[in-house]
């Protein structure tokens, strides 16, 4: 498994980031070990602070119907389940078979496996198949397709429902001028100020950042409406680039 680069390049000082990380409470249990083990292996999940703020965030929600896109070893996932209730479901979506097998195991292990479905495969080809309304979701996947992806979470989420995007701030070098960018993330770099162009003046949209770990975008749905036209642009782009 990759490590994410970014997940040490924190946009806060590093001695708050330390003071986060080390005060803040552990999730009890299967799913604090599954935390501890993935630190200590370096596997990339999100961090305990964001753990931590979407726990809280979820309590206050208290979602039904929850979608994931990125499953990773299903640690997000496992913590959102504990928020969904009785009734309550989460979907996750995931295309990297390691990361599949030990979402699998994980939530097997942490009971849950009931409370969670993982469709396999790529996003773009799952999302459009999908159908809402979900009262939240939370997007941790390739961060050069958050913007593609966006149309699709908009038109799956109910009206006053949340979507909550991670790792949007690259390390703050999303302020950076794309032409001193390394050449290799230049493509992330310009889909995530697009993301930001788009959604952050939107009237339909109420929406916060917030600087823990790599960055969260927290975007609420204030009324119905579609970003279709993204995907026509990025559909032209791609033909004009083949």
């Amino acid at each position: 498994m990759a490590l994410n680069e970014m997940m040490n390049r924190p946009v806060v000082k590093k001695e708050l980031v330390a003071f986060m990380r080390d005060r803040l409470k552990r999730f009890p249990g299967e799913l604090g070990e599954l935390e501890k083990t993935a630190n200590e292996k370096g596997v990339p999940i999100i961090p305990h602070e964001t753990a931590v703020f979407l726990n809280m965030l979820l309590g206050q929600i208290k979602p039904k119907r929850i979608l994931e896109i990125g499953a990773a070893i299903g640690f997000s996932g496992s913590l959102m389940a504990q928020h969904v209730g009785a009734e309550g479901h989460v979907t996750t979506i995931d295309r990297f078979e390691v990361m599949i097998n030990n979402a699998k195991a994980n939530f097997e292990k942490l009971g849950l496996a009931d409370k969670v479905t993982l469709l396999e495969g790529d996003a773009a080809e799952i999302l459009p198949t999908l159908e809402g309304p979900y009262d939240f979701i939370f997007m941790d996947s390739a961060k050069a397709k958050y913007y593609e992806f966006l149309p699709h979470c908009i038109r799956l989420l109910k009206k006053e429902g949340m979507l909550v995007i991670d790792d949007v701030f690259q390390g703050g070098t999303i302020l950076d001028d794309e032409a001193d960018v390394p050449k290799r993330v230049r493509k992330i770099h310009r889909r995530l100020n697009q993301l930001m162009d788009t959604v952050l003046d939107h009237p339909a949209l109420e929406t916060s950042l917030v600087p823990l770990g790599d960055g969260l975008l927290l975007i609420v749905k204030k009324e119905d409406f579609d970003f279709s036209y993204i995907l026509d642009e990025i559909q032209a782009e791609k033909q004009n680039h083949a």
